[in-house]
């Protein structure tokens, strides 16, 4: 391990708290100036601490859940997107806390001027420390360990993490054990791709005995095995993956929670919504509405509503999905779809109980098919009901494969949490202000890579 490595999570915190001392006594300064004698009974001492307080666990709240404490771990551009929207609600949440506080709405050009302030300081913070954190923690050199042409696709994305990792060689799987043990040496890291269980076993172990960085493409069953809870039975422990999606609490909480978002944001996004539906109807004369069945929870199937973003007639020559620059899609659907305002409608399906907030994108009961003859295991996310928005939607961008989608929707449902939904919610909100760039493939193209990766797999 290299010595400078037991520092990192050091650097982080210490950065991290000089980001957030800045911030909240920017936040004192403008509380002090502007309202702490303005309200009707002002504090005494303590009271603007506890103030000030809440104002710094709100900020750090926050940020750990949009991560924009993640020094060195996202690009900085993600991480200063993530950190102007935390600081926006912030400063939202702050205002008509301090307003209710003073019984009144108090003047906002106060903290309208700090946002913007805190904008300028975190850009500076995001540039400074990023520049810092390269020139202490270059790229690591890495080494590939590979079994097919497939590993490609990895190497491809994480080529384009430079400030992050440099992969320097690469080695096939069928190499002699002897030199590949001798290369993985020469390196700070090595991914571990597509090779055979018994193989991948044999170099994760060497590379835990030498204390060698290992990155892994999981296979479907790891990411099960993940989801299982340790047990013991006497002296020998087990691991225990029940299989069977969300227990009776989870579903009936999730339920609950999933009826009180879904009314509380049809009535805040009405005139959103609304707006949305006159400008589908200005644009082409067509239907608002587009209705379309898609699978759900056991496979159940229902009619997903969404606002309509193509033309009227866009599968007259049968299925095909959507690419980034589909002629199909109207000018005004183009904006929609930019910014997901085109699911809003699925609030709807929310409170019928057909979907979720959170949980895998239902599909179409003609693509499941096509998917399930390539990826048996595809049914798996079937387990829970669809979401409105998933993690596969927050993690992955426009054209990742479904095979990638259906792993990050098993991760989801094998570690589902409350706060897991929440985190979701928040990085959707991200997603929708900051769309992801993205390269669009064809349907033909991602089915034929999802072929050959999952038979590799069942070959393992």
């Amino acid at each position: 391990m290299n010595k400078k490595d037991r520092y990192k999570r050091i650097i982080s915190f210490i950065s991290a708290i000089v980001l957030l001392g800045i911030l909240t006594g920017m936040f004192a300064f403008v509380w002090y100036k502007f309202y702490s004698e303005s309200i009707v009974l002002p504090f005494y001492r303590r009271g603007n601490w506890v103030l000030i307080g809440i104002y710094c666990i709100l900020i750090v709240l926050f940020f750990k859940a949009y991560g924009g404490f993640k020094l060195g771990y996202l690009k900085k551009t993600d991480m200063l997107y993530s950190q102007l929207i935390s600081m926006t609600c912030v400063n939202t949440v702050a205002y008509f806390m301090i307003s209710l506080i003073g019984r009144d709405f108090m003047a906002f050009v106060p903290i309208i001027n700090l946002t913007f302030t805190n904008y300028g300081v975190i850009a500076v913070w995001t540039l400074l420390t990023g520049r810092l954190y390269f020139l202490i923690y270059p790229p690591r050199k890495l080494i590939i360990l590979y079994g097919s042409k497939q590993a490609a696709s990895l190497v491809m994305k994480m080529s384009q993490r430079v400030d992050k990792y440099m992969i320097c060689e690469s080695v096939s799987v069928s190499e002699p054990p002897e030199k590949i043990r001798e290369l993985i040496l020469k390196y700070e890291g090595v991914i571990i791709c597509d090779i055979p269980a018994d193989q991948r076993n044999r170099y994760l172990k060497f590379c835990f005995e030498k204390s060698v960085r290992a990155y892994i493409a999981p296979k479907i069953s790891d990411i099960i095995i993940r989801g299982g809870d340790d047990i013991r039975l006497f002296d020998t422990p087990l691991l225990l993956c029940r299989n069977y999606g969300l227990n009776f609490e989870q579903q009936f909480f999730k339920r609950i929670f999933d009826i009180l978002f879904s009314v509380t944001a049809l009535i805040l996004l009405m005139p959103l919504m609304v707006v949305s539906a006159l400008a589908v109807k200005i644009c082409d004369g067509g239907t608002v509405l587009y209705k379309q069945k898609r699978l759900t929870i056991n496979g159940k199937e229902f009619y997903v509503y969404k606002f309509r973003s193509m033309i009227a007639d866009a599968e007259k020559n049968g299925i095909r999905l959507a690419s980034e620059n589909d002629d199909r899609i109207t000018p005004v659907g183009r904006i929609l779809r930019k910014f997901r305002i085109d699911e809003l409608p699925q609030l709807f399906n929310i409170l019928k109980g057909d979907m979720s907030v959170v949980g895998p994108r239902p599909e179409r009961p003609e693509l499941t098919e096509i998917y399930k003859q390539q990826m048996p295991e595809f049914e798996f996310r079937l387990k829970v009901k669809a979401g409105l928005t998933g993690y596969a939607q927050v993690t992955g961008v426009y054209d990742t494969s479904p095979y990638d989608k259906l792993k990050m929707d098993l991760m989801y449902i094998e570690n589902y949490s409350f706060r897991m939904d929440l985190q979701i919610i928040l990085m959707t909100v991200k997603t929708m202000l900051f769309p992801a760039k993205n390269n669009a493939e064809t349907e033909e193209s991602i089915i034929s890579v999802n072929q050959n990766e999952n038979k590799e797999e069942n070959n393992k």
